[in-house]
């Protein structure tokens, strides 16, 4: 089948998976006998028989004296019933010499054995010595203080079953029975090799049109989580015959061979075109209808699996775990695993492509009386953030176009369980929010911010979703910011002062000296020169509509959602000209034409003004050291 031919037949995502399953031998890969100090997160190979009984004697577990349970019975702290005391101390680890007859006692320690004839043993609370008489003040039944042999676990029961995940609980149960040593299925070894002439290192230094490799740290550590063996082979360039070596390479020595990059279709994607080499079967699919991760391919070679993963980070990482990952836990042993699924209420509309289905991230947040809202991330298959930020995900169906806002949608938790944060904040992006942020962590305050913009944010504190939205909303009837937009149910938290303005490469004779209104005329009737916008809903947003007066000029649809994304653009010669802070444009080497001091505010709802995580937050910004610190930022407190 021509390459081309085969990549365009694009499969449905379970019927992949299946044809995928079909063509790989999934049972463990054979047993290993280790010692039980490397045992922790290993799964069994084999039924664990208890060859002792625990305990192995009649053990104490007080410290008092072993009796006749019948020598007790009557007896109070007005009469007392009394007895002989024998000579014998017992302790811990000794065999006792003494055999208890009736009308006779002896002194134990918790943990000692109690000797032949004892059938309890009395609190040395509720009895008094008195030379060789021991007085009892209170009546004990037969087993009273015992642990009996056996009665934790008998010899020859099973103790722990095969396929059972070791935890510390486990391996402190086999230490108690005397095991040294277990047998566990081997790890699966997953050779991970990363392409494309763009990858470097980390570590290296950075370079124009490079990035770094973090996809195979990802990996790596994914597989660890999954009972796996990762064996890193480097980076590889989109050179077809040295790629060929280290997949043949690979396939000698590992159980798993999983690419990172170079499994679309263009002219430098090398991973895939050597992939197709394979045979028995090769390649079982390649091109699947997901967003993202649409060129993954799904190959095996001798029943053993070989995937090319897309380059892009949250590509890779998301068809890793929906393809990868279960095969691996199978030949750990480890068995599938079952997510944990949440209702949510979607916070904003979303857009999906229609023919493909998509994986949507989000970021979850607790409502009043409405249970979860889910926020979508947003930031595309090549972001490296937004998989360890997100909660979980929301699967969209390849015939939905459109999910409303409001739709409650089922969303799969990417851990086990979800950890609502102590303060949500929700609203507009400000690289001064990451200073009290940063300082209530480091106080025990975890925190979860969405960066959605000032409109949005606000409408969230609105429903109540957030603890704190941050805002920088003008009113251009008052041109006031952001109180005019307070609601009875609002309240508002005095933030800080910034300065926005226009920010371009020095140098630039269209900017150089001129007023932001006077190089904004310039600019638009310039077909040459490319603005960078801000994302729809922010105040950056709301400011640069009012200067445009309407004028959409080139560049206007990218819409990055954050200040430095926009200073990014200038400084590396996407764009000529933007939107953002003072502060930013001076660290960034920029030039920068004043254009609006605005004040970024904090607005509550009243109904969680008194959550700890949000009087911490205000208590924080009172500081006198929060407010140096914001003026070392450049804002204004």
């Amino acid at each position: 089948m021509p390459e081309q031919e085969q990549f365009l037949q694009v499969l449905d995502r379970d019927e992949a998976e299946r044809r995928f399953r079909a063509a790989l031998d999934l049972a463990p890969l054979g047993a290993e006998t280790i010692p039980l100090d490397s045992a922790l997160g290993r799964v069994l190979a084999a039924d664990v028989l208890s060859p002792v009984d625990v305990p192995s004697f009649d053990r104490s577990n007080v410290d008092g004296f072993a009796v006749v349970a019948e020598d007790t019975f009557g007896a109070s702290e007005e009469v007392p019933r009394s007895v002989l005391l024998g000579d014998e101390e017992i302790h811990t680890g000794v065999i006792p010499a003494t055999v208890i007859q009736p009308g006779k006692a002896v002194l134990i320690a918790t943990g000692g054995m109690v000797p032949r004839g004892a059938d309890a043993v009395v609190m040395v609370e509720y009895a008094e010595t008195r030379d060789s008489e021991l007085r009892i003040s209170r009546a004990v039944t037969a087993g009273s203080g015992i642990s009996f042999a056996g009665t934790d676990i008998t010899a020859g029961e099973t103790v722990l079953r095969q396929g059972r995940l070791l935890t510390s609980r486990d391996t402190g149960v086999l230490a108690a029975i005397g095991v040294a040593k277990v047998n566990v299925w081997r790890k699966p070894i997953v050779a991970i090799l990363s392409t494309g002439d763009e990858i470097i290192a980390p570590g290296d230094p950075m370079q124009p049109a490079k990035v770094y490799d973090s996809n195979a740290q990802v990996l790596a550590d994914a597989v660890k989580e999954l009972g796996g063996e990762p064996m890193r082979l480097g980076i590889t360039h989109d050179d077809v015959a040295a790629l060929r070596e280290r997949l043949r390479h690979a396939l000698a020595v590992a159980d798993v061979v999983l690419l990172s990059g170079g499994t679309s279709k263009g002219a430098g994607d090398v991973s895939y075109r050597v992939v197709a080499e394979l045979d028995d079967p090769g390649i079982v699919a390649h091109g699947v209808a997901l967003k993202p991760g649409k060129p993954i391919c799904l190959a095996a070679s001798k029943r053993r699996p070989v995937v090319v993963l897309p380059g892009f980070p949250t590509s890779a990482i998301f068809t890793f775990h929906e393809f990868v990952a279960p095969v691996i836990r199978l030949l750990a042993g480890r068995g599938s695993e079952e997510r944990t699924v949440v209702p949510a209420k979607l916070a904003v509309k979303v857009n999906s492509e229609i023919g493909r289905t998509e994986y949507l991230l989000v970021g979850l947040v607790e409502t009043p009386n409405e249970g979860l809202a889910a926020y979508p991330m947003g930031q595309g298959s090549g972001s490296v953030t937004t998989f360890s930020r997100a909660d979980g995900f929301a699967t969209i169906g390849r015939h939905e176009e459109i999910v409303e806002a409001g739709t409650i949608i089922s969303v799969q938790l990417l851990g086990r369980d979800l950890q609502l944060a102590d303060l949500v904040v929700i609203g507009s992006h400000c690289i001064a929010l990451d200073f009290p942020l940063g300082e209530l962590q480091r106080q025990g305050v975890f925190s979860k911010f969405l960066a959605v913009g000032s409109t949005a944010g606000l409408d969230a504190a609105k429903r109540g979703e957030c603890d704190i939205a941050g805002v920088h909303l003008l009113d251009p009837k008052t041109n006031e910011y952001n109180r005019p937009f307070l609601t009875p149910a609002l309240q508002l938290i005095p933030g800080y002062g910034r300065l926005q303005g226009i920010v371009f490469r020095r140098g630039d004779v269209r900017f150089e000296g001129k007023t932001a209104h006077d190089a904004i005329a310039i600019a638009i009737n310039d077909p040459a020169c490319v603005m960078v916008n801000r994302n729809q809903g922010s105040g950056t947003r709301v400011l640069i509509d009012r200067l445009l007066g309407g004028v959409k000029p080139h560049g206007y649809a990218v819409q990055p959602r954050n200040h430095n994304a926009v200073a990014a653009a200038v400084v590396q010669g996407r764009a000529d000209w933007g939107m953002t802070l003072d502060t930013i444009a001076r660290n960034a080497g920029l030039g920068f034409l004043p254009v609006q001091e605005e004040q970024y505010d904090f607005i509550v709802p009243k109904s969680r003004a008194n959550r700890p995580g949000v009087v911490a937050f205000m208590k924080l910004l009172q500081q006198a050291s929060t407010k140096e610190a914001l003026v070392r930022l450049g804002m204004k407190p």
